[in-house]
């Protein structure tokens, strides 16, 4: 599988590191440039590429910057993807960095802003557990104290494939519903940052509330 980064911050570097590590075909790239990102390449065998080739032939593509840099991606940049292949949005929305964004800040779920102005459906994973956590805590399935990471989306093949990855990587996926119920892992909610087992995200995602902290 082929699979695109886009973002090399604290996450898109971990899952770079992670996935090639698994023997997964991955090309990164940040707003930087490809010479930027010499050294991950190095350590990792990702391809280093442009932010416009980085979803070329992929299978999968994972979406990792700053909610406030999502509009600033250049239009089609998804269109070289695989057809049918999941675009992941890890993204959280902190109105002190990214600017109070009206359409989130009115209600809609972070996930399907995202997807709106990708112009492509996304499926939420990743942005509940921290970078550190992500490279060092997974766990073999089965395994006593194994971390589960809520998983949102609308296509179920999509949500599946990402499931499997979340799994490869050690963590037990579970269903967290559409990307509309995907505000229930947004932070401040209890399953953020919290490194629950699987009875416990479900649990947690259960007792959310939609309130946004003043903090976030």
């Amino acid at each position: 599988m082929r699979i695109g980064i886009i973002g090399a911050g604290n996450i898109g570097a971990t899952l770079t590191r992670r996935l090639t590590a698994l023997g997964y075909d991955v090309a990164v790239a940040n707003s930087r440039g490809p010479e930027s990102l010499t050294e991950l390449a190095a350590e990792t065998g990702a391809t280093a590429v442009a932010v416009d080739e980085v979803a070329e032939g992929a299978d999968l593509v994972i979406v990792t910057i700053p909610v406030k840099a999502v509009p600033l991606l250049a239009g089609g940049i998804l269109d070289g993807a695989a057809s049918g292949a999941p675009i992941v949005d890890t993204g959280n929305y902190y109105p002190g960095r990214d600017g109070a964004i009206d359409p989130i800040e009115s209600g809609i779920a972070e996930s399907r802003w995202v997807g709106d102005i990708l112009g492509r459906p996304v499926v939420k994973a990743f942005n509940t557990i921290r970078a550190r956590h992500l490279l060092e805590l997974g766990l073999p399935a089965g395994a006593p104290g194994r971390i589960a990471l809520p998983v949102a989306g609308d296509d179920a093949r999509s949500k599946r494939i990402v499931m499997d990855i979340v799994d490869a990587l050690g963590f037990d996926p579970v269903d967290a519903g559409t990307i509309d119920e995907s505000w229930r892992q947004q932070p401040g909610t209890p399953v953020y940052d919290a490194d629950l087992d699987a009875a416990g995200v479900t649990d947690a995602l259960s007792r959310a509330s939609r309130t946004r902290p003043l903090s976030s």
